[in-house]
């Protein structure tokens, strides 16, 4: 058995395929990053410096918007034992503590000789502002079920 039919026992991911996942970024959201990645940036932080920024006050670290599309590509689409190969994303807009954000994918491609997707990606605020979008590759890995 292939590893494309392997990691997709219930057949692959078509294009055109699309899903959603959102949640509200939380200050906590800030500190859990910062004791992962050591990102202690100011404009994280400093309500003072935040205000005096294009921002207007604190927004969260890239890391924290992209990771919704993690938990969509990993639990979602294509799914579990997804892993990201290539991202190109461009940051749009800032995301504050306390937006909701919603991570959204499309399968651009589905290769059939391997477990590889690409995708068209963004994450919104509920207002619709796009703060991220670019494109991911990712690769499904067999699980063994």
């Amino acid at each position: 058995m292939s590893d494309a039919r392997r990691a997709w026992p219930n057949g692959a991911p078509r294009v055109g395929q699309r899903v959603t996942r959102s949640r509200v970024v939380t200050a906590r959201d800030i500190q859990l990053f910062t004791e992962i990645s050591g990102d202690r940036n100011p404009i994280h932080y400093d309500e003072t410096i935040a205000r005096s920024t294009r921002f207007g006050g604190i927004v969260v670290q890239g890391g924290v918007t992209t990771a919704i599309l993690n938990a969509v590509v990993a639990e979602d689409l294509p799914g579990p034992g997804t892993v990201f190969l290539r991202v190109e994303w461009d940051f749009k807009a800032p995301v504050k503590p306390g937006d909701r954000i919603t991570g959204e994918v499309e399968v651009t491609r589905v290769r059939e000789d391997k477990p590889i997707t690409e995708l068209a990606t963004r994450v919104l605020l509920d207002d619709g502002t796009v703060v991220l979008e670019g494109t991911a590759v990712c690769y499904t890995v067999p699980l063994g079920r």
